[in-house]
C-alpha cells in the first residue's frame, strides 16, 4: 500500500513538472511574441487590416496646335455577374426582366442571356463574363437593370473599371501619337512617357467587415500627381486634308502604302504626318510610322542633291549644255535609261533636272566626279545628306550613302547608279528636311512635333526651332535651284499639278523595287514646298508599290496629291493679315454710327427715317423695337414699306429694301 501511494505521488510530481516546464516554454513565447518580436507581428497584423491602396494619377492629354484632343484617357468598364449569391426568389423573379435590357443593349436575342445566365448559376458561375469595354454612362445604365440593381452583394453585379486611352479624332495621326502600353512605347505617347504618365498617389486603408476597406483619414498619404499635356505642332485641318488625299490615292492605284509629311519652312513644325499601309482586307490603316522608319532609295528626288554638289563646287552651270544621247548611256555592263524614248539629245543642266534625265545628270556626275568620287560624296555630306536627324520619336530609318573607301561595296557603277537614286538609302523626313532646307534659303531646320509642355494653364517646357545646318550651301546655288523647281511643275515632269494661282515647285521621283525578283514594283514620289515665291510649307509624298496596270510615275501617283494638299490649304486654311498704319475713322463711319446711336436711344412709338442707314444697323432698330422685319438686298437702306412718323401696330411686318 505504501508503494503504491509513492508511486502515485511520484506520478504527480512528474506531471507536476511537465506542467511546470510547460508553463514555463508559455511564458517563454509570450514575452518573445510581446517583447522581442512585438513589433514584427504588430507589423504583420496591421498589413492584413491596414494598407496603402495606390491611387492612379491622370495621364496627360495630347493636343493639336489649336487646342483639338489628339489623345485622352477615359474610363472603361468591364461587368461580370456571380449567378451564385443572387437569392432564388430574386433570381426567377427578375431573371426575364434582366435578360430583356441586357438583350436591348448588347443585341444578342432575351433568350440567349436567360439560358447563358441560368447556365452560369446551375454550374455555379461566380463571375461571369456579360460584357465589356462600356463607356461611364452605359455603366451607370446596366446598374439599373433589373437584379444587377440588388447590388454586389445582392445581385451579383461586378463592375471593374479600368482606363484606356482614346483618339477623339479616331485613327488619323494615330501612329504618330502612337501609344504606351502592352505593345510597347511608340510615336508621342511612348518617347513622351516620362511628361505623360505623371505619379501615382497612396491612401491609407482599413480592412472592414465583408472584405471591404475604407479609409483611415481623409487625406491622401501621398496626393497623386497628373501627366502633363503635350501640345503637338500638328494642325487638325492640314492633317484632315493630308490624310483623306493620301487615303483617295492609294485606294485608286491599290498601293502596298505611302506617307506624307506637311512642314512649316521656317520652323520645321510638322503640320501633318500621315503613314497608311494596307491590310489583308484591302483596306488601309495607320499601320508603320513610314515617313520617319522606312529607309529606302529615293530615285529622282535624289538629282536635286547630285547637281547641287556640282552647282557648289562650281565644276557646272545650269546652263552647261550635255548630250543624253537617244537616252541610253553604257556604264561598265550597264546601261542607264531615260524614260522619254530616243532621249532628249543636248540639253542644259537645269532641264536635266526639270525633265528628269537618268542619262544627264549620270553624264555630269561621271564627267567632274568620275575620277574622284570621294569629293561628290563628301559634298553630299556636308549639306548633311547621309546622316540622322535625331528626331525625338524612336525608330528613325538609318541613311546610308555608298563610300569609295570601302572597297567591298563599292562598284565602278556605284557613282553613276547614286546620281539618280540608287545605291542610297534615305527615309521620307530626311528628303523633306534637305528639300524644306532650300525652300527655307539653305537653313536646315529639325523636324518637330512638339510645341509646349503644359500642366494646366502653365507652360512647363517650350520646344522652339533647332538648326541642323545654317546654310547647306552658298544663296547663288539655292536660287538656282529654287527656279528649277518652279520649272519642274511650269515646263517639266510635273505640268499636271501646275497651277496658274498659286505657284508650286518640287521634284518628281519614280524608282524601281523589287527588280531583282524580276517582279519590278515602283516607288513614286513627290517633294517640294508652296508657296513657290514664297514658302511657308514644305511637303512629301511617297507611294509604294502602286498597280502598274494604272500608273507609277512620280508625277501621275505622288504629284495629284502634293497638288491637292497644297490647294486645300490655300483654299481653306484661314489667313490672318494685318492692317499696319491704320488712320483714325473716317468721318463717314462717324455720321452712320451717331445717326444710329440717336434713333436706337429714342423711346417712340412711331417709324424712325432710317433711309441711307445701313442695314444691319436698321434691322437692329426694329427688333430692339419689338418690330417683325423683313428685307431683301443688301448695303444701305433705300426704302421702307411704313413711311416715317407713322404710329407702329405690332402686328406689322415692316419692309426694307436695300441698295
Amino acid at each position: 500500500m505504501a508503494v503504491e501511494k509513492k508511486n502515485i505521488l511520484n506520478r504527480l510530481y512528474l506531471l507536476a513538472g511537465f506542467m511546470f516546464l510547460f508553463a514555463i516554454a508559455i511564458m517563454y513565447k509570450l514575452i518573445d511574441i510581446q517583447f522581442v518580436k512585438g513589433d514584427m507581428y504588430r507589423q504583420k497584423a496591421a498589413a492584413r487590416t491596414v494598407k496603402n491602396f495606390e491611387i492612379k494619377a491622370n495621364r496627360g492629354n495630347v493636343y493639336t496646335a489649336d487646342g483639338s484632343l489628339l489623345a485622352t484617357s477615359v474610363s472603361k468598364y468591364d461587368i461580370r455577374m456571380d449567378a451564385v449569391t443572387v437569392s432564388a426568389e430574386n433570381f426567377e423573379k427578375n431573371i426575364k426582366g434582366l435578360s430583356k435590357a441586357l438583350s436591348k443593349m448588347l443585341g444578342k436575342t432575351p433568350g440567349f442571356y436567360e439560358n447563358y445566365i441560368r447556365k452560369a448559376r446551375k454550374n455555379k458561375n461566380r463571375y461571369l463574363f456579360i460584357t465589356r469595354d462600356l463607356s461611364y454612362n452605359q455603366y451607370l445604365k446596366i446598374k439599373t437593370f433589373p437584379i444587377f440593381k440588388l447590388g454586389v452583394y445582392k445581385g451579383g453585379f461586378i463592375a471593374e473599371q479600368r482606363t484606356v486611352r482614346e483618339h477623339p479624332i479616331g485613327k488619323i495621326a494615330e501612329r504618330a501619337v502612337g501609344y504606351d502600353d502592352y505593345r510597347g512605347r511608340v510615336g508621342i505617347e511612348g518617347n513622351f512617357h516620362n511628361y505623360l504618365q505623371g505619379k501615382n498617389g497612396k491612401r491609407l486603408k482599413q480592412r472592414i467587415a465583408k472584405g471591404q476597406w475604407k479609409p483611415l483619414n481623409d487625406n491622401n498619404e501621398v496626393e497623386p500627381v497628373d501627366g502633363k499635356d503635350i501640345i503637338t505642332t500638328i494642325d487638325l485641318n492640314i492633317q484632315d486634308i493630308a490624310h483623306h488625299a493620301l487615303l483617295a490615292q492609294l485606294e485608286r492605284y491599290e498601293a502596298d502604302h505611302g506617307t506624307v509629311v506637311v512642314m512649316e519652312t521656317k520652323t520645321g513644325e510638322v503640320k501633318a504626318i500621315a503613314n497608311l499601309g494596307r491590310n489583308l482586307e484591302g483596306k488601309y490603316y495607320e499601320r508603320l510610322n513610314y515617313a520617319v522608319g522606312e529607309s529606302h532609295e529615293p530615285g529622282s528626288t535624289f538629282k536635286l542633291m547630285s547637281i547641287m554638289v556640282a552647282l557648289e563646287d562650281k565644276v557646272i552651270d545650269t546652263s552647261t549644255v550635255i548630250d543624253t544621247e537617244k537616252g541610253k548611256y553604257k556604264v561598265y555592263d550597264r546601261t542607264v535609261k531615260d524614260s522619254h524614248r530616243g532621249g532628249y539629245g543636248k540639253i542644259s543642266a537645269a532641264r536635266v533636272i526639270e525633265v528628269s534625265s537618268n542619262v544627264g545628270i549620270v553624264k555630269l556626275i561621271e564627267k567632274y566626279y568620275g575620277q574622284n568620287p570621294q569629293k561628290f560624296i563628301d559634298g553630299l555630306r556636308r549639306m548633311e545628306i547621309g546622316k540622322k536627324l535625331g528626331l525625338p520619336i524612336k525608330g528613325e530609318g538609318i541613311p546610308t550613302l555608298p563610300n569609295p573607301k570601302d572597297k567591298k561595296n563599292w562598284y565602278g557603277t556605284s557613282l553613276a547608279w547614286m546620281t539618280h537614286g540608287y545605291g542610297v538609302s534615305i527615309t521620307p523626313m530626311q528628303t523633306l528636311t534637305f528639300y524644306n532646307a532650300v525652300a527655307n534659303n539653305g537653313e536646315m531646320v529639325k523636324p518637330r512635333f512638339i510645341k509646349e509642355i503644359r500642366t494646366q494653364d502653365k507652360v512647363i517646357q517650350k520646344f522652339t526651332k533647332e538648326v541642323i545646318n545654317p546654310k547647306i550651301c552658298s544663296q547663288e546655288t539655292i536660287d538656282k535651284v529654287k527656279e528649277i523647281m518652279k520649272n519642274v511643275v511650269k515646263r517639266g515632269t510635273a505640268t499636271n499639278i501646275y497651277n496658274k494661282n498659286y505657284e508650286l515647285a518640287g521634284k518628281t521621283g519614280t524608282c524601281q523595287t523589287e527588280y531583282w525578283t524580276g517582279q519590278t514594283k515602283y516607288i513614286s514620289s513627290f517633294v517640294g514646298y508652296f508657296p513657290a515665291n514664297d514658302p511657308k510649307y514644305s511637303c512629301i509624298v511617297v507611294i509604294h508599290k502602286p498597280k502598274k496596270e494604272i500608273g507609277y510615275y512620280g508625277a501621275d501617283v505622288a504629284g495629284p496629291v502634293f497638288k491637292q494638299i497644297a490647294h486645300k490649304i490655300y483654299t481653306e486654311t484661314p489667313t490672318i493679315d494685318e492692317v499696319k498704319n491704320l488712320k483714325d475713322n473716317p468721318k463717314s463711319i462717324d455720321t452712320s454710327f451717331d445717326k444710329y446711336y440717336k434713333i436706337a436711344r429714342k423711346e417712340s412709338n412711331s417709324m424712325p427715317n432710317l433711309k441711307n442707314m445701313a442695314g444691319m444697323d436698321a434691322v437692329a432698330i426694329l427688333e430692339n423695337m419689338g418690330m417683325k422685319v423683313h428685307f431683301k438686298g443688301t448695303g444701305k437702306v433705300v426704302a421702307q414699306s411704313v413711311k416715317a412718323g407713322e404710329k407702329l401696330d405690332k402686328n406689322t411686318i415692316i419692309e426694307l429694301t436695300l441698295s
